[in-house]
């Protein structure tokens, strides 16, 4: 059995809260590594000796190499591998030209040469190829999806408070979130604005948030707005403002964003496509009150009442401040791209209603999962020419998240996160956005945008498998690299595991896990598993390594999530990221993927 880890732990746990310690330096240098096996120190008095396993191809690896080269070869050639990579990796574009570019970077990389001297892979430089996740990554790089539809079309990469820091009550607010979320390819970010005296501060209102300036946040996504993707971005405005206010906002936009502010001369009737938007910003917020209409005619019915000569004069000047402050108020709705508000009547009737314009229509997590239960269809053709934005419930105060798919099965294109913090949902809505080379735009599955006797049905559970997806996990490597070997374990490298998940439509769900490999910085699982699916579409592949802790909670080694439509078949090398989601430097997992 397992020895008891975290037990052991349990020391440099507590050094990391109190800092380097006495105990600590000790274990540093007595734990040592030393050439081709790593030493660990226990109990100050024995030494324990692993040896590093050196990391091999596997057997299907070396079959594909002996498939592809002439019988007897210990090279492979740049056609060879060409044919490789259209045969068994089906990228049937590949040119010859490719396969070079590919041999000359393996070569330079493996054996440190400068100058380009090798035009072949032996197994080694190959499996060095299958391994590099920037020659041979699960999913594509580039946009592929078609961009000229409307936008309603698309799922949009969609902030909640993008503004905020950390928890939603008492976090700083501040532009550096916004900023992060446009490097990492959201393309919807949004701003509360709230009045103090003649300023416009962003805070989350009523709670001890500390407010940043709107001028700054404005400058701050003019400046990082397309520096990850060259689709549109779209500023949703929650707005609290006095009318003065308004006007002074419209200005500040307008000042700003100058010829990247896109507006249309009337209200659309259809979304314009993201295609047509590149480069531009546009805003989505509920039209101005519509008081200064009552307070004209209020003033029309003044003007019957006898006035003295100052009364007249009094009045002249408040007609002529009137229409400034109507002119101002009329250029801040002119501006409003995408109409958001909240339905007159109920929210089934909203769904239902049929209007020339199209429109943003809010719901919180809690009203679409109600409203989902009954109205299913009635969401989805909503969001055939609208647009539906799902946020979190009010009681999310520490910033987390809820599952996106629900949203996602019924079309709703704004699936709005808080993008601070990390967890599974969180890691679900980096693996759907990954799709379409990372530009923030997927476009939606047929079945949610065909005309209504084809339309999907998210309450339907009786669905034909589509397709099944095969997954064989070969190995891991990278930990020793990223990682200190004392990390997962004190006293033995360590036990590691991975946990691959289906998430999409219900019926799809599924889990799988691989058996535990014991005291190895580099597992070979060899194992392979096969999920059906019903709606390919809107799955989600999400795949975690874990290392065994027979006493506590396994340590968290690594996590993915990658887009089902979007898996390349074949060999593929997946990085994993963080908690965080950002991207381990050296870890990644040997995977072949297949679909039947």
């Amino acid at each position: 059995m397992k020895k008891s880890k975290k037990s052991q732990k349990g020391v440099t746990s507590n050094d990391k809260n109190k800092g380097m310690g006495k105990e600590k330096e000790r274990e540093k240098k007595s734990s040592s590594l030393e050439s081709g096996s790593y030493n660990y120190k226990m109990f100050s008095f024995f030494n324990r000796k692993f040896k590093i396993n050196e990391v091999e191809p596997p057997s299907d690896v070396n079959k594909a190499f002996s498939l592809f080269t002439d019988e007897g070869s210990t090279h492979m050639t740049a056609e060879q591998l060409r044919r490789f990579m259209s045969v068994h990796q089906c990228e049937v574009s590949t040119r010859l030209e490719d396969a070079q570019n590919i041999i000359e970077q393996v070569v330079n990389r493996r054996h440190h040469i400068t100058k380009f001297a090798r035009h072949t892979l032996n197994v080694e430089d190959f499996f060095h190829f299958l391994l590099s996740d920037d020659l041979n990554g699960p999913i594509r790089t580039q946009v592929h999806h078609d961009m000229s539809a409307p936008l309603s079309h698309y799922f949009i990469y969609t902030g909640h408070n993008s503004y905020l820091t950390g928890n939603q009550l008492s976090s700083d607010c501040s532009e550096v979130p916004i900023i992060k979320a446009l490097q990492n390819g959201v393309r919807v970010i949004e701003l509360d604005l709230w009045p103090s005296k003649d300023e416009i501060l962003v805070l989350h209102g009523r709670t001890l948030t500390t407010p940043v300036s709107f001028i700054q946040c404005l400058t701050s996504i003019k400046e990082y707005a397309f520096v990850s993707s060259p689709y549109p971005v779209i500023i949703t405005l929650e707005d609290h403002l006095t009318p003065e206010l308004q006007a002074k906002a419209a200005d500040m936009i307008t000042q700003t964003f100058e010829t990247m502010l896109y507006y249309p001369e009337s209200d659309l009737t259809e979304f314009p496509s993201p295609e047509s938007l590149k480069y531009r910003i546009m805003i989505s917020t509920k039209p101005p009150k519509e008081y200064l209409e009552v307070r004209s005619k209020d003033a029309s019915e003044d003007e019957s009442s006898p006035k003295d000569d100052s009364d007249a004069s009094e009045s002249d000047q408040e007609d002529e401040d009137f229409k400034s402050l109507q002119a101002g108020v009329s250029g801040y709705k002119r501006l409003i791209t995408i109409h958001a508000g909240k339905p007159k009547g109920s929210l089934k009737t909203a769904l239902k209603e049929v209007t020339d314009q199209v429109r943003r229509l809010s719901l919180s997590e809690h009203q679409l999962e109600k409203l989902a239960g009954s109205h299913g269809l009635d969401i989805v053709r909503f969001t055939q020419r609208n647009i539906l934005r799902v946020y979190p419930k009010g009681t999310r105060f520490t910033s987390s998240n809820y599952k996106p798919t629900i949203g996602w099965m019924h079309g709703a294109q704004m699936v709005a996160f808080n993008m601070q913090g990390y967890g599974k949902s969180l890691w679900l809505m980096h693996g759907m956005f990954r799709a379409n080379g990372g530009c923030g735009y997927v476009i939606k599955p047929d079945s949610l945008t065909r005309s209504a006797d084809k339309l999907f049905d998210p309450k339907a559970t009786l669905l034909p498998v589509q397709k099944t997806l095969k997954v064989k996990i070969y190995m891991g490597d990278g930990w020793r690299l990223d990682f200190k070997h004392t990390h997962f374990d004190a006293y033995s490298p360590p036990d590691f595991y991975t946990k691959i998940f289906i998430v999409g439509v219900p019926a799809d769900e599924a889990k799988k896990k691989t058996k535990i490999i014991e005291d190895d910085w580099c597992p070979v699982w060899d194992e392979e598993f096969s999920f059906p699916l019903t709606v390919p579409e809107l799955a989600l592949l999400r795949i975690e390594v874990r290392e065994y802790d027979i006493s506590e909670k396994d340590d968290f080694g690594g996590q993915t999530c990658l887009p089902v439509p979007e898996l390349r078949t074949g060999f593929r090398s997946v990085p994993l990221h963080d908690k965080k989601g950002v991207k381990h430097k050296n870890v990644r997992l040997l995977m072949r993927f297949e679909f039947v």
